[in-house]
């Protein structure tokens, strides 16, 4: 079977003058924002764009409202919007791509818009694209392509080398705790200890989700990850036990081999590919310990989870409690590593949790018991929420 544009007009609903079921959606839900990033998509033609970032984190709805906003000014068939997760072969897109510039000649527009969804869930999805970018048809569009596995679509972004135009690649992630209290209607000038604390013991029950955030069931996003997992090949029960043995040797740093002893035997190669695996889908991040200016890349690695829901998930999924001082550890290195695009960890006769350009942090559920060298900001569990609001003063 061969698809054609016809195939498609129910992911298009503009183009019969129909109000679009995300948008319809979003604006249901009782707390919703319009994302920030989609201002920064360059809708200049030629641009080629990606934007990247853990399933149901809300790009499909962000594509969509800039859609809406495109269709303020522009023809509704200037715009083509394509799931690919339902084709089958790169070769459908190719020609729904060819015959939408048909649909363009025809209809005298010179601009279009071309959004291209879940590009991870189509092997080779590159190849419907580059042969068309590559013989000047797209000179004059717009193209948008979005992925879940970070790895597989920044290794396609470099099959573009020279040939994205304006393009811009941007990151999605879910609400850092500042967005989410923004979100939540807590304004800056108006920081009470009490709301603020308040709003921090939710954001840690939801995490920076939009479906969470609207009380839709966990269970949705594990199942988005589940089938994340399967469709990459990976076995459940590894991903089960190398989640298990990644949060009960949390907040100490670890490495592949020690993980691996706390597995059914699996080799200390398998816990490696898992785990860059994870970090792919953006549920971990990685720190490696620093001594002066050095990075000790074979040493023991520090492993957060990017968002406290995602902890919650995984901790639930694999049967394994989480410590409250691992959590918050999480949270203000997820933070913290969003602010500066990476973090390291110290250790001598004593361990600094998070090192990232001068700032030295230490973070402790409870009171801190011992003193710390000069430079090391200790965070007590009610500090946390205060602290992260303040590091993304500027931003909120």
């Amino acid at each position: 079977m061969h698809m054609k544009l016809d195939d498609i007009t129910y992911m298009n609903p503009w183009w019969e003058g129909k109000e679009d079921y995300h948008v319809k959606q979003w604006e249901k839900q009782k707390v919703h924002w319009e994302p920030k990033w989609i201002r920064e998509i360059s809708l200049k033609p030629f641009s080629l764009n990606f934007v990247l970032g853990p399933r149901q984190v809300g790009k499909t709805t962000g594509i969509k409202l800039l859609i809406q906003k495109i269709l303020e000014e522009n023809p509704p068939e200037s715009v083509l919007y394509l799931n690919l997760e339902i084709l089958p072969t790169y070769r459908e897109l190719l020609d729904i791509i060819r015959e939408f510039q048909e649909l363009k000649k025809e209809e005298g527009i010179k601009t279009g818009y071309i959004f291209l969804d879940e590009a991870s869930s189509l092997e080779g999805w590159w190849r419907g694209v580059k042969p068309l970018i590559d013989s000047g048809l797209l000179e004059n569009d717009v193209i948008t392509v979005t992925g879940s596995s970070s790895l597989r679509v920044r290794r396609d972004i470099e099959l573009f080398p020279g040939r994205r135009g304006g393009g811009k690649t941007l990151e999605v992630m879910p609400l850092s705790f500042p967005e989410y209290a923004r979100v939540m209607g807590l304004k800056k000038h108006k920081l009470e200890g009490s709301k603020v604390i308040k709003l921090f013991e939710k954001y840690i029950q939801t995490g920076g989700f939009p479906g969470s955030i609207n009380g839709f069931p966990m269970e949705d996003l594990l199942g988005a990850y589940i089938g994340e997992f399967v469709r990459f090949g990976k076995s459940l029960e590894i991903a089960k036990e190398i989640f298990s043995a990644l949060i009960r040797s949390a907040p100490s740093a670890t490495s592949f081999r020690a993980l691996a002893e706390m597995t059914s035997g699996y080799s200390y190669k398998v816990v490696q590919d898992y785990i860059e695996f994870f970090r792919d889908l953006y549920i971990l991040g990685m720190a490696y310990l620093k001594q002066g200016n050095q990075v000790m890349y074979r040493r023991e690695k520090k492993f957060f989870f990017r968002d406290p829901l995602l902890a919650k998930l995984f901790s639930l999924w694999s049967g394994t409690e989480i410590g409250k001082d691992a959590l918050y550890e999480w949270i203000v290195q997820e933070h913290v590593f969003r602010k500066f695009g990476e973090i390291h960890y110290f250790r001598n006769s004593y361990e600094i949790d998070i090192i990232a350009s001068d700032m030295k942090i230490e973070v402790k559920a409870g009171k801190a018991h011992r003193k710390y060298p000069r430079g090391v900001k200790v965070l007590e569990k009610e500090d946390v929420p205060f602290f992260l609001i303040e590091l993304y003063n500027e931003d909120c």
